[in-house]
């Protein structure tokens, strides 16, 4: 696309070769495009805050209950070229390692991204330096994968809420029961061994005929109803869905090469972009007065091709305002969902 089309402002480079731009990926340092992003991100969330839309009632809720609102997950990345340097030598394309993520969950943009070389490397392993960052205050919404009763208690010591998944064979002693019915049961429990046991509060949630279970170390009900836990915890598919767009959407997928900083590089490249585009999307919501949730990240993306078409006719300066005068023409405005089945809402009359 480079030496082909013009990109935005950016009129075609029909000078650049393949080999050119393989060799800037092994050797433009991967740290500039770090640097960059750690120093845009606060940028970013000022934007996010200063701007007015509609808020979900469940995460308005809980921005007004906390610091900050995050919720964290790793993924894999996918094969390595075996093309340069001591790759050629191996058997199978190797992997090229896995990202945890720590996103804010109102607006989606990363909070932080942490990086590890070895694929294998299970998320736990990462949790001294997320400890590091996160403040008291915070709710944190975590996969069941992470549940760690070491880290449970280092999170309610540090004054961070942790909401997450319960595993279905979980059966401390129980110490207290808060609520009881046909479809919620609301518990305090006794978990884990040694040194890291602790009160936990266990929630049994009922919802269309399939058990849910829940912990969180939000042990008063007042400080965390139980339909807000459970609403918040639904919450995480923005999560698996960030990930989606940067893997998938914006190509963090497929690696450009294999060397160490052509990975490096291509990571930060695509996060950076991944919050550009979120900040972006956020204005175009604004001004069409819309939550973010109704607004298409991937049609925004997708429609970024058209804007430049018109602004090089002569047709369109304002990226914002384009987009959100053609919203509906582009997709970029989802479609709303068929209303569903009149539901009980969660709660002492259960879900």
């Amino acid at each position: 696309m480079v030496p082909q089309a013009a990109l935005l402002w950016v009129p075609p480079r029909w000078r650049w070769s393949q080999q050119a731009l393989a060799q800037r990926l092994r050797t433009l340092p991967a740290e500039l495009f770090r640097r960059r992003l750690s120093r845009l991100l606060p940028v970013f969330h000022a934007r996010w805050q200063a701007r007015q839309r509609p808020l979900p009632a469940v995460i308005a809720w809980a921005r007004s209950h906390s610091t900050h609102l995050l919720m964290s997950d790793g993924s894999t990345l996918d094969a390595l070229i075996r093309k340069v340097g001591l790759l050629r030598a191996l058997p199978t394309h190797p992997l090229a390692g896995r990202i945890t993520g720590l996103l804010e969950l109102a607006s989606r943009l990363p909070w932080r991204v942490w990086y590890e070389p070895d694929p294998q490397a299970h998320d736990p392993r990462g949790w001294p330096q997320m400890l590091a960052v996160l403040q008291a205050g915070t709710l944190l919404l975590l996969d069941l994968g992470d549940t760690n009763f070491t880290v449970f208690a280092q999170l309610t010591q540090a004054q961070v809420t942790v909401i997450t998944r319960a595993n279905s064979n979980l059966s401390d002693p129980l110490d207290t029961v808060l609520q009881r019915s046909d479809r919620v049961h609301d518990l305090r429990v006794w978990s884990g061994q040694g040194a890291d046991r602790q009160r936990v509060r266990l929630l049994e949630v009922c919802y269309q005929g399939v058990g849910y279970r829940y912990l969180t170390n939000a042990l008063d009900p007042p400080r965390l109803p139980v339909e807000y836990a459970v609403a918040l915890y639904r919450q995480r598919w923005r999560l698996e869905d960030a990930y989606a767009i940067v893997k998938r959407l914006l190509g963090l997928a497929y690696c450009w090469g294999g060397a160490q900083n052509a990975v490096e590089l291509q990571r930060w490249a695509t996060w950076l972009r991944y919050a550009v585009l979120v900040d972006l999307t956020d204005a175009v919501a604004e001004t069409l007065e819309q939550p973010l949730a109704t607004v298409s990240l991937e049609m925004v993306y997708r429609s970024l091709y058209f804007f430049t078409q018109a602004y090089h006719r002569g047709e369109a300066t304002d990226v914002v305002l384009y987009l959100a005068a053609n919203a509906k023409r582009l997709g970029i405005l989802k479609r709303p969902r068929k209303p569903a089945r009149q539901q009980q809402p969660i709660g002492a009359h259960g879900p």
